[in-house]
């Protein structure tokens, strides 16, 4: 029964998730309640919410383990559903390599110095984006993990992704924990078999509940009730760290802190040679986009004008282009800012929005026809005309909105990139 209530939500959490990543609905809680981005957004945009929900996820880890695994993150739902088309395993799998220690802290080490480089290539929430708004990456990692799903069940969750091992380390001490009354077990091997991690042996009767993904999947095949989810007797409780496990614990802490400075040197000059990048309302300038943008293109998907691309060859992070959609941001839209889960596009009001500018238009006075409907358009009273004379720009007034542009009839406006995004 606890088997399939989690798996029922879980199913929720998944739906939820891909129609916001679609732009067809906007599920807030799901999208803010992902590790990696909740990190990020409590590091560099600070707000109260963010952190009393980080806070209640790493209590929420505390109390029941990590049921953050197999019920709040889409990734994680995504391949039990591969694991479910698969069958049943073949053979057992079991594995808790040292490495996810080392992945762990290269990856947060470099978020906490400045920069998403490299979460953005191995983090389940980012990847999960990527998939669904098929991107390149994220299609090419959804078919490694594919297969690593198909041969070895949940290996990814257990041994390479950065927010499970994290969560795993909290887990350990958790107060209610997967255990076996060793008293009832009768060794029939159902629940080590069918166990995702592989985190089940039977033959020392021990659940290792660092890797164990709260999938209670265990808990509804004990033929004899065995299996218990509740708090472990104290005399099972044992913590006595080897040699081997200070000596990894020692070699994370000395790449964390190398990571921390590789990530402050990525922040400043990833984007140091970008030039002519229109950013989304809030992203403020190239270098922090770069460096903030997890590219899970929910503001992609969300912008009502379309006009907000994917990373491309040219700035590998969301970006503005008044060539696509409906060619200029709405006045009164703050979607993109609404949506983005990590703050590396701040929460803005609409008020606030009209008053940022975020590029400039520039008119072409060879080819301007002196028709006036660019100061009609413009929704900020920039653009002044008088009589039988070209259109003028206050550049004390635009934001770089790109109305003008689109209506413009003999295309003599051009909207410029600005090295900061202020107010006007």
């Amino acid at each position: 029964m606890l088997y399939k209530i989690r798996f029922f939500i879980a199913i929720l959490v998944f739906l939820m998730a891909i129609v916001g990543l679609l732009g067809i609905f906007y599920p807030l809680p799901i999208f803010d309640v992902q590790i990696a981005p909740l990190i990020q957004k409590v590091i560099i945009d600070f707000t109260v919410i963010a952190f009393i929900t980080l806070v209640l996820i790493i209590l929420l880890t505390l109390l029941f383990g990590r049921i953050y695994c197999s019920v709040l993150c889409p990734f994680g739902i995504f391949q039990e559903f591969i694991a479910l088309l698969r069958g049943k395993n073949k053979e057992k799998t079991r594995a808790n390599l040292p490495i996810k220690y080392f992945i762990s802290a290269i990856t947060f080490g470099a978020l906490i110095g400045g920069s998403v480089l490299i979460i953005r290539y191995i983090e389940p929430y980012t990847y999960f984006g990527s998939v669904v708004t098929l991107s390149i990456i994220g299609i090419v990692a959804a078919i490694i993990i594919l297969i690593l799903t198909l041969s070895k069940n949940r290996y990814f969750c257990t041994n390479i992704c950065p927010v499970g091992c994290i969560l795993g380390l909290i887990s350990k001490v958790s107060l209610l924990k997967i255990h076996i009354k060793k008293e009832d077990c009768v060794s029939c091997r159902k629940c080590e078999k069918n166990c995702p991690s592989g985190c089940i042996s039977i033959d020392t009767q021990n659940i290792e509940n660092e890797t164990c993904i709260k999938c209670l999947k265990c808990i509804g095949l004990c033929p004899k009730k065995a299996i218990k989810y509740s708090v472990k007797p104290k005399q099972e409780i044992i913590f006595s760290p080897k040699r081997r496990e200070l000596l990894i614990a020692g070699s994370a802490l000395v790449i964390l802190i190398g990571a921390l400075k590789a990530g402050y040197e990525l922040s400043k000059n990833m984007a140091r040679n970008v030039r002519n990048v229109i950013l989304p309302l809030g992203a403020m300038n190239a270098n922090r986009m770069y460096n903030k943008c997890l590219n899970c293109n929910l503001c992609v998907k969300a912008c009502p004008n379309k006009i907000l691309k994917k990373a491309d060859n040219n700035f590998g992070a969301i970006h503005t282009d008044y060539n696509e959609g409906e060619k200029f941001c709405k006045f009164d839209c703050i979607e993109c800012s609404k949506v983005c889960p990590s703050g590396a596009i701040k929460k803005l009001s609409v008020e606030e929005k009209q008053r940022t500018r975020i590029a400039m238009a520039v008119i072409n006075p060879e080819k301007c026809t002196k028709c006036g409907i660019c100061v009609s358009e413009c929704p900020t009273g920039a653009i002044t005309k008088e009589e039988n004379k070209n259109a003028i720009v206050d550049a004390s007034k635009c934001i770089g909105c790109g109305k003008c542009k689109k209506h413009c009839p003999a295309s003599a406006i051009e909207i410029f990139a600005i090295n900061e995004q202020q107010r006007v």
